[in-house]
């Protein structure tokens, strides 16, 4: 792991650096590059302009790691409204909501709980629901409440991370399910015990997990891939695994991020390869900021560039 990268993982859980950054004029024009904005309206708005498109959308509230247990309820509540929403607006979106902002570290009851509430409302709207990861000590937790709703409804994905080196494990236990798995490389700062420290090989991981995810076994009901990477190069490579498979286009999904190689999504979406926009939004952004940094440091000449228009 480079030192760049390593740092501003370090600096994303850093609380002195967080409370002092989100304060900072340039910091916060600059992480608009990858947000629409703080509010929900903001982000409906955002998936209501790329409908046309055919880039479809998922929509996260950010923020983790509640430090009370009635915060759940708040966040719930938030959720519900966001299901409504999407239903007004008439747009396919989807929600990802992370276990700890539900009340996992407080009382994991109380989360099934919440999650329960949210996989109804879903199904009463046709919404789908994700389950986001988080860091490497929540996967088993987070894989466990995942397999307990998923009993509940096909209806739930789960977002599993390529640089763990558990995942492909992981992955069997899941296909033998039939679950949505929404691949992404990982975003946490790890030990080098727990997760691959060099990109090549996470890459080369996540390019063996969604050629395995898109065998032909992998077919029973709930099974999705999101293939959720901006490396063009790779997703190049699964775009010809699922032609030479002739993988049913209803298999997988393309899953990039808001303000992230717009271009792009746009062009795998006029190829017909369905494509989904993860539109992240809320006041607890640093952390999250930190992180997409992170997975390309090339972006902080994004930040240095407004840091002189201050």
């Amino acid at each position: 792991m480079s030192l760049t990268r390593k740092a501003l993982l370090w600096a994303s859980t850093n609380a002195w650096i967080r409370e002092n950054a989100m304060r900072t004029g340039f910091v916060r024009r600059s992480v608009s590059k990858f947000m629409p904005g703080e509010r929900i309206d903001d982000a409906i708005e955002a998936a209501k302009v790329l409908k046309p498109a055919r880039v479809n959308t998922i929509l996260t509230r950010l923020g983790e790691n509640i430090a009370d247990i009635g915060e759940a309820d708040e966040v719930c509540d938030h959720y519900l409204k966001v299901i409504d929403l999407i239903a007004a607006a008439g747009i396919d979106s989807q929600i990802s909501v992370k276990p700890t902002q539900l009340g996992y570290d407080q009382d994991p009851e109380v989360c099934v709980k919440h999650c329960l509430r949210l996989i109804d409302r879903c199904e009463q709207t046709k919404t789908f629901f994700w389950l986001d990861m988080e860091s490497s000590p929540y996967v088993d937790g987070t894989i466990a409440l995942f397999k307990r709703l998923r009993e509940r409804t096909p209806h739930i994905g789960i977002a599993i991370q390529a640089y763990l080196f558990r995942t492909v494990k992981d992955i069997e236990e899941l296909v033998a399910l039939g679950s949505a798995i929404r691949m992404v490389k990982g975003a946490y700062l790890e030990p080098a015990d727990v997760a691959y420290p060099a990109k090549a090989d996470v890459d080369e991981n996540y390019f063996k997990i969604c050629a395995r995810l898109l065998q032909d076994d992998n077919v029973k009901p709930g099974a999705l891939t999101h293939i959720a990477t901006h490396d063009v190069g790779l997703q190049e490579r699964l775009l010809k695994v699922i032609a030479d498979r002739k993988v049913s286009p209803d298999r997988y999904e393309f899953a990039m991020l808001f303000g992230i190689q717009p271009a792009r999504q746009k062009q795998l979406a006029a190829t017909g390869a369905r494509t989904r926009c993860l539109i992240s939004y809320g006041e607890f952004w640093f952390p999250w900021y930190m992180r997409r940094l992170a997975e390309r440091p090339a972006n902080i000449g994004f930040v240095i560039r407004n840091m002189f228009r201050a």
